[in-house]
């Protein structure tokens, strides 16, 4: 394991002791009293530590479930709340104290490296913390067989062959998590970044002759944008994935001019694991837009009455593995049963082509996808709605040539004389969500345009505010629209 700081020198780990340091990290959870079955959360940045939380509790028999570091207390508290740890890892002053810090961890590696006497496997591997489409917390959790193995779909997308995996994804996310500790557990050597930054990125690559990496769009374009990217050298890379939100045409052009386009992969899924779609560069270019073919699932579109619709027409994508044993479930909520023969969807919209290619419309119909980062716009109008300056709210996704999708807010205000500032209402959200789901844009409103039933088209307001617009609004009268900066990644 290499660990590349933004800052300083890079720290080589050995195989050797990387699996003292996971030793002496379950030794000091022991200790603490995790054992076989917990749940132990870890809220730390990419690092060392991390590592050493994450294999030291598996070595226990415990299950991992990575938090941001940087949450905000409010948002933190209640997905803390459904976990129901058993011990907390983190480096917060806010709200309740984590067990464990990050100075904790790094002291343990004083401790006994000794193997710990049981030899358990954790019933979770994976627990991945999400909001949802409703703004209620909850956790995916994916069983565990109890043993490392290489499923079908990750192999068709890393490849057979070994390699040197440059993970820039921060470990909170399912990019960075399902990534690095899967590779480092099947013998590949991890180049992890402490943040990502795209000149860093490239050096890494050149330096350590990378051969995968997955990352998204945001990061793509930072590196196709960089003066004198032509001229670095990309040789060592036999894959490059991305997946996430909808990468723009151009970006997709330049890193198929950067590599051979078969090295470059575009995937479609998601945390839930629901199935996979994936298609190499090659075939993007004979089928601009795709996501792919599927990999070892079976997919179908079906319109609102579950009914198939005909090839080549827009629906809703359901998928079901071929071989679904251990299918996810949620804490916090109720698991949705499949329909008919097992399928389920995301709720993302898209379309079949005649050979089985997936093209997708819409993701997840409200969600904001964001420098890679998913946004439920009810988690951010939730807390909006908390704002005594505000009497309604509606949260969009808008197109941003950097980001994807940023952000977007209409606040009806309570006084619409008097109404609060994007500053304001920008600092009240930021002190209870993480930067990505702090809108970069507050548009003050008269009235939003709801239904008697208290519906309101989305797809509208989004339309009327991309580009060519000209700036109207929806039933409602704009006052004026404040800019938000942007949050970093």
């Amino acid at each position: 394991l290499v660990f590349a700081p933004l800052a300083g020198p890079e720290i080589v780990v050995s195989w050797g002791e990387l699996d003292h340091r996971a030793n002496q990290g379950a030794t000091r959870l022991s200790r603490a009293g995790v054992g076989a079955g917990d749940i132990v959360v870890v809220g730390l940045p990419n690092s060392l530590e991390h590592a050493t939380a994450t294999l030291g509790a598996w070595k226990l028999g415990a299950s991992v479930l990575p938090l941001r570091s940087d949450m905000p207390a409010w948002e933190r508290s209640r997905l803390l709340d459904v976990a129901g740890a058993s011990l907390v890892v983190g480096d917060w002053s806010d709200g309740p104290p984590p067990d464990l810090s990050k100075s904790d961890i790094a002291a343990s590696w004083t401790l006994d490296a000794a193997a710990p006497a049981e030899d358990v496997a954790p019933p979770f591997t994976r627990l991945l913390p999400t909001s949802g489409s409703t703004g209620t917390p909850k956790i995916i959790v994916k069983p565990s067989p109890g043993y490392f193995f290489l499923e079908e779909a990750m192999r068709a997308v890393t490849g057979e062959e070994s390699s040197v995996t440059l993970c820039a994804s921060p470990l909170y996310h399912n990019n960075g998590f399902a990534f690095c500790y899967p590779l480092l557990l099947n013998g590949d050597r991890v180049v992890l970044m402490e943040h990502f930054e795209a000149t860093q990125a490239i050096d890494l690559i050149e330096r350590h002759r990378v051969t995968m990496t997955v990352l998204v769009p945001t990061m793509l374009q930072r590196v196709a944008r960089l003066e004198g990217v032509d001229g670095r050298d990309f040789s060592s890379l036999l894959r490059v994935i991305y997946g996430g939100a909808s990468l723009p045409e151009w970006v997709a052009r330049k890193w198929l001019e950067l590599l051979p386009p078969e090295r470059f992969v575009f995937v479609y899924g998601g945390s839930e694991q629901l199935g996979t779609t994936m298609c190499t560069g090659k075939e993007w270019l004979e089928r601009p837009g795709t996501v792919g073919q599927a990999v070892a699932c079976d997919i179908r579109i079906l319109d609102s009455d579950r009914k198939d619709v005909p090839t080549g027409e827009v629906g809703e994508i359901w998928m079901r593995l071929y071989d679904d044993e251990a299918p996810f479930s949620y804490i916090g909520i109720p698991t949705p049963e499949p329909i008919q023969g097992g399928y389920r969807s995301f709720g993302d919209m898209g379309r079949l082509d005649a050979d089985g290619y997936l093209y997708i419309a819409d993701r997840r119909r409200d969600m904001i996808v964001t420098g890679g980062v998913n946004v439920f716009p009810a988690e951010v109008e939730a807390v909006l709605s908390e704002h005594p300056g505000v009497s309604d709210v509606v949260v969009i996704g808008l197109p941003d040539p950097e980001w994807g999708h940023r952000v977007h807010a209409l606040v009806e205000p309570a006084d619409l004389a008097d109404p609060p500032t994007a500053d304001e209402l920008r600092d009240f959200v930021r002190s209870r969500l993480s930067g990505p789901k702090v809108p970069k844009a507050f548009e003050i409103v008269a009235r939003l345009p709801r239904t008697s039933a208290g519906k309101i088209n989305r797809s509208a307001l989004v339309e009327e505010r991309s580009p060519g617009d000209g700036g109207s609004t929806t039933g409602g009268t704009k006052i004026r629209t404040e800019t938000a900066e942007h949050p970093p990644l």
